[in-house]
């Protein structure tokens, strides 16, 4: 009786299943044969994954050969249990790796009598405990699914890449699972001392996106946090030819006067270049920023020393036709382009 029941199953579709056949060809039902080597996040590249388990909101993809009425998604309930058409219990899939609960499934229906030699493969599809967070001067900040070691240029790249005014170095904080995992394996970012790896790690992000440096392409667990702080930022802002804001990406923490009028193209021929003013700011102060005087004739015909400029910093330059004021200049900053100094 079995293998008759087997024989129907896989030459024609029995009745009952046609109304649920129509309802499985909708898009949000369909489901891919999943991948034997399916690559974490999405990233391209796939690393050694350990023993990933199942748990309760997990969204899975089950292909079953020959059966496609029982190939679709299903998701992990609240008990840890999914429930298959035409099997009379449902299975516990909490706990199980995707290839323990491939061989659950499979023993089901045999066991029921509906397939002589099942073949199931099991994949994850999405799981809300198993992400990295990627936060700052990303295009896209957000939660990216990740279900084992992926790379940091591999997440960084679903966030959209590095804003214009990302600074030089991301800041990974390890999550307990990565912790768990680095403390008991030689894995890619357990440092110089496996037993203990460092919770925080520093990635000189821009120099691995310019050179390709591989050691520096950090591996990344379920549950690490990815911050790209901005990096800081001088406004050249008046009677110059291109203002805007000059992101110091490089090396150097600042610019100097001379250096910050290069990059925003030199100055106007109306500018007044004796009434040039830094403007910094100062929480000591009522107006909470101070004002420093700069001769920018002076220092351009090396009678006065160049000035430097910190991170923050405005250079503010007058034009001489009265149309460029200073609060005026300073409200437009606001909205001017970031530029990254190349430093």
């Amino acid at each position: 009786m079995a293998f008759l029941v087997a024989g129907m199953l896989l030459t024609c579709r029995p009745v009952a299943l046609r109304a649920q056949d129509q309802r499985l060809a909708q898009p949000e039902a369909r489901v891919r044969k999943p991948s034997s080597a399916r690559q974490t996040a999405s990233t391209g590249e796939a690393l050694p994954l350990p023993g990933y388990t199942i748990a309760p909101g997990d969204l899975l993809d089950v292909y079953v050969v020959a059966v496609p009425e029982l190939s679709r998604r299903y998701r992990v309930g609240p008990s840890g249990r999914i429930t298959l058409p035409m099997l009379d219990h449902p299975i516990q899939a909490q706990g199980l790796t995707p290839d323990q609960l491939s061989e659950a499934i499979g023993q089901g229906l045999h066991r029921q009598g509906l397939i002589t030699h099942p073949d199931v493969l099991v994949s994850v599809e999405s799981s809300p405990r198993n992400s990295i967070v990627v936060t700052g001067s990303v295009a896209r900040p957000g939660v990216y699914p990740a279900y084992g070691p992926t790379r940091i240029v591999a997440i960084l790249s679903l966030a959209g890449g590095l804003s214009p005014d990302a600074g030089s170095t991301a800041i990974v904080m390890r999550g307990a699972k990565a912790m768990q995992w680095l403390e008991a394996s030689d894995a890619p970012g357990a440092g110089n001392d496996p037993s203990r790896p460092p919770r925080i790690v520093k990635v000189p992000i821009r120099h691995l996106l310019d050179t390709g440096d591989e050691p520096q392409n950090l591996a990344l667990y379920p549950g690490d946090e990815v911050d790209v702080p901005r990096a800081g930022v001088v406004y050249v802002v008046g009677a110059v030819h291109r203002a805007g804001g000059f992101a110091l990406t490089g090396e150097a923490s600042e610019l100097t006067v001379l250096q910050a009028i290069a990059l925003a193209g030199n100055v106007t021929r109306t500018a007044m270049l004796k009434n040039a003013m830094i403007i910094r700011q100062n929480p000591a102060r009522s107006a909470g920023r101070k004002q420093i005087r700069v001769n920018l004739k002076e220092i351009l015909a090396g009678k006065a020393s160049d000035r430097s400029l910190s991170p923050g910093d405005f250079l503010f330059v007058p034009d001489s036709t009265g149309k460029q004021v200073l609060a005026r200049a300073l409200a437009a900053a606001t909205s001017v382009a970031i530029y990254r100094a190349p430093l």
